[in-house]
């Protein structure tokens, strides 16, 4: 393993839930991006920017001796409709389309949030402090009467320093387990933060 002990690592989260809220309601709710982020138990801040559509996130976590070190992201969030228009509007400005057209004609929303690059470096491996970079899809769906469907898809890097007890593990083993335990930890967060929102948003089933 480098001198350094730096290594890169991956996680994975993903799941698809029903609530039960009309879809306006439950968009509304998922839509407020700091709030739904601090049930998540490793989420210590999140706050806007100066810039529009841009938060910062200041997340903790441990690694498997019980030593903290923080993550910071530097995210931008935006959201698309998304329509199935009538073929007579295809052709048409949006701009030019009614409105209750395109309400009528909505069938979700895509909420996403992705890395922006910080204009200030962050790594500072003395302190264990490190930039990560989150890479979501949050796809919002109408479902039955009263129903949303909604699929969440999430993606982070991060590149840190590890602590030199690590030194006796292969760096080959100690990416895969790096690579493992940060999916773990990222998919039973997940999992409680929309717990969490069940309690309360209202009923959420998992699909």
């Amino acid at each position: 393993m480098k001198k350094n002990f730096e290594i890169k690592a991956t996680g994975k989260s993903k799941g698809e839930w029903i609530f039960h809220g009309e879809f306006q309601e439950t968009v509304d709710y998922l839509s407020d991006h700091k709030r739904i982020l601090e049930f998540n138990p490793f989420c210590r801040q999140v706050e806007k920017t100066g810039i529009d559509n841009i938060y910062k996130w200041h997340f903790r976590v441990t690694d498997p001796q019980n030593n903290p070190f923080d993550v910071i992201f530097f995210i931008e969030e935006n959201q698309e409709l998304m329509v199935a228009l009538p073929d007579e509007y295809d052709d048409m400005d949006p701009d030019d389309i009614p409105e209750h057209i395109i309400r009528d004609s909505t069938v979700g929303r895509k909420i996403t949030w992705k890395h922006r690059p910080s204009e200030k470096t962050i790594d500072d491996p003395k302190n264990y402090v490190f930039e990560g970079k989150a890479f979501a899809e949050m796809h919002v769906h109408p479902h039955k009467k009263a129903q949303t469907w909604v699929d969440f898809d999430l993606k982070i890097n991060v590149k840190f320093t590890l602590y030199p007890a690590f030194r006796i593990i292969p760096e080959k083993v100690i990416r895969k387990m790096t690579n493992a335990g940060m999916s773990f930890i990222m998919q039973t967060a997940t999992n409680k933060m929309f717990q969490s929102i069940s309690k309360d948003f209202g009923k959420i089933q998992p699909v």
